[in-house]
């Protein structure tokens, strides 16, 4: 066991690798069952493993609660008061039990495995499943409220982000003619590492009434020129944040994109990952400020 008693931070790398990472690598992981029936007994001291974990119990007022969180929760900005106990994939259990915490709330994909394995025997740890839609944000909402006894506020918020999402997604009902988005992780060495389906983005592209250029394949994959050029992209979607950024010039040079409607007309889209592909309660204002950027005043207010 003495290898994974490293100090939290040991393990640190860049904040937008992290998310970056954090993100692509919850693409490949399995859906959880939600099994909504886990309780904290003593919820008073928390630690809040992934971004729209600490959102929520921000939503629900009961921040009080929280005594620690990892390096991806950035929002709200009360939020970077918290302790940090490092990157929510590469979790060391001394830095986590550091800050004494009655129980841990963890979205799925928390790890590495041999960690969280320390941290369930020896705290009370809750797994919040994640899913790239609408339902599995309410559901995350549930749970989280159901967790911290906060049952009541949970309804009334999944309630409240419900209706959101629904008008949301209602910006671009009349829409005929739908962009297609191709998201880039990244342009390591020239090549385009793209999101498939089961993905945050291709979760978000889609709500947001967009269709995924790519398709015939899960997860984050390196695509070949040819693939990039069949993908007829309307628009490129990419994180702001996530490690070294292509630049506009960079990103329009590579031949594969320059060939496609979105390297023609050097349209290309940028949000903030966290917020992007989180998934939590700004999920309706994300589908709103991304249908503006794909549709703009055919996307109905």
């Amino acid at each position: 066991m003495a290898p994974l008693l490293k100090r939290a931070g040991a393990f640190r790398m860049p904040l937008g690798a992290a998310i970056g990472l954090s993100l692509a690598f919850a693409a490949l992981l399995p859906a959880r069952a939600t099994e909504g029936t886990e309780v904290f007994a003593d919820p008073s001291k928390i630690a809040a493993i992934g971004g729209s974990i600490t959102e929520i119990v921000f939503a629900l007022g009961e921040e009080d609660r929280l005594v620690a969180r990892d390096s991806t929760s950035r929002y709200p900005e009360a939020a970077l008061k918290l302790p940090d106990v490092g990157y929510m994939r590469q979790l060391s259990p001394e830095g986590v039990l550091s800050v004494n915490p009655s129980g841990i709330l963890a979205l799925h994909g928390s790890g590495p495995k041999e960690a969280v394995d320390v941290l369930k025997t020896s705290v009370p740890f809750i797994e919040v499943p994640e899913r790239y839609d609408r339902q599995g944000i309410l559901e995350k909402i549930h749970i989280v409220g159901k967790a911290l006894g906060a049952d009541g506020k949970a309804d009334a918020l999944a309630a409240e982000i419900d209706a959101k999402l629904k008008a949301a997604e209602k910006q671009t009902a009349s829409i005929k003619e739908r962009k297609r988005v191709l998201f880039v992780l990244s342009m390591q060495g020239g090549k385009i590492l793209a999101s498939g389906s089961d993905t945050a983005a291709d979760g978000i592209i889609k709500l947001s009434g967009g269709v995924n250029a790519v398709e015939g394949f899960s997860g984050y994959k390196q695509l070949s020129d040819e693939a990039v050029i069949t993908a007829r992209s309307d628009v490129i979607l990419m994180m702001n944040n996530a490690g070294p950024a292509a630049s506009d010039d960079e990103l329009f040079a590579n031949p594969a994109i320059l060939s496609t409607p979105a390297g023609a007309a050097r349209k290309v889209v940028r949000m903030d990952g966290g917020y992007l592909l989180g998934f939590g309660p700004r999920t309706a204002d994300v589908i709103h400020d991304l249908a503006a950027s794909l549709y703009g005043g055919q996307a109905a207010d």
